[in-house]
């Protein structure tokens, strides 16, 4: 079964908390939504209402310091929200977009990436999951680069 990982809370409460990039050290301002479907929090894998804030911080999506190891801008909602459940279930914020996904191995080395629109992740992700040496995805929104969610499968 899949199992959708978002950003962890606690870097969100940290950032909410200091209102500091922790990888930058640069102080964050908000930026408020100013239209639907532009804003997706990695916390609770929900686009932002208009007029909500959010905080646009450096996230690294990985562990280790391999060559694909980067940073990407995401989005945290700049006030506490309920954070996704690891759940199989894919958000609306994924279903929408095209999306960049990218399978890695237990070292973080990238043996795949496909471009896919959101409706099919699901399907596709069970299926690159199951090639040999593979441990996770991670899903970027295709247009702007940017990490989305990590999933694994759950055992």
């Amino acid at each position: 079964m899949l199992e959708l990982i978002p950003v962890p809370e606690a870097f969100a409460e940290k950032v909410r908390a200091t209102r500091e990039d922790p990888s930058r050290g640069e102080s964050l301002t908000p930026v408020k939504a100013d239209r639907a479907f532009a804003f997706p929090c990695r916390i609770c894998l929900r686009d932002a209402e208009v007029g909500e804030e959010l905080l646009l911080v450096t996230y690294l999506p990985f562990t280790g310091n391999g060559p694909y190891t980067s940073a990407n801008a995401v989005f945290v909602h700049a006030e506490r929200c309920v954070s996704f459940e690891r759940t199989p279930e894919i958000p609306d914020q994924l279903r929408r977009r095209l999306l960049s996904v990218r399978v890695y191995d237990c070292d973080e080395m990238m043996l795949d990436a496909h471009v896919f629109e959101g409706t099919e992740l699901a399907e596709k992700a069970a299926g690159l999951l199951a090639r040999p040496g593979a441990r996770f995805l991670n899903v970027y929104f295709a247009r702007p680069g940017c990490f989305a969610v990590r999933i694994e499968l759950r055992a």
